[in-house]
């Protein structure tokens, strides 16, 4: 069965393909090789998939934290000792604190058009879809 694209997925693909080399360059810098393998692994994946599954789901969100610098002060992370060779006063700074504001974007996007989705199921057939929380 083909599944359409909707809205949200083809907002997500559209940014990750135009900003695939500067996450993996983010990557890199705030991860290292392992979060560059993460990140690629994640970028061919979404590419192949019609929906987005837990797992991918699960895979942009630990992109969202590496970009968001959610584990740098914990000293027993990798990302703290990557974190701690960055300049501040680098372009790429600036360019991870914008592609993570864009990739929270398309995630939020993601979560108010499974809002709607349940509300229309809520509306449709009186019973809310059981769905576990990403």
């Amino acid at each position: 069965m083909i599944h359409p694209l909707t809205p949200a997925h083809a907002a997500l693909l559209e940014f990750l393909g135009t900003h695939r080399d500067a996450l993996q360059n983010a990557a890199l810098l705030l991860g290292g090789r392992p979060g560059l393998r993460r990140t690629q692994r994640l970028l061919d994946e979404l590419g192949t998939q019609p929906t987005l599954t837990r797992r991918l789901r699960r895979e942009l969100e630990a992109l969202h934290a590496l970009l968001s610098l959610e584990h740098v002060d914990d000293p027993e992370r990798p990302e703290a000792g990557h974190f701690a060779l960055i300049d501040p006063e680098w372009c790429d700074v600036a360019e991870i604190c914008l592609l993570d504001e864009a990739l929270v974007g398309c995630l939020d996007r993601f979560d108010a058009d499974a809002d709607a989705d349940a509300d229309a199921d809520t509306d449709a057939g009186g019973k809310a879809p059981l769905r576990s929380a990403a």
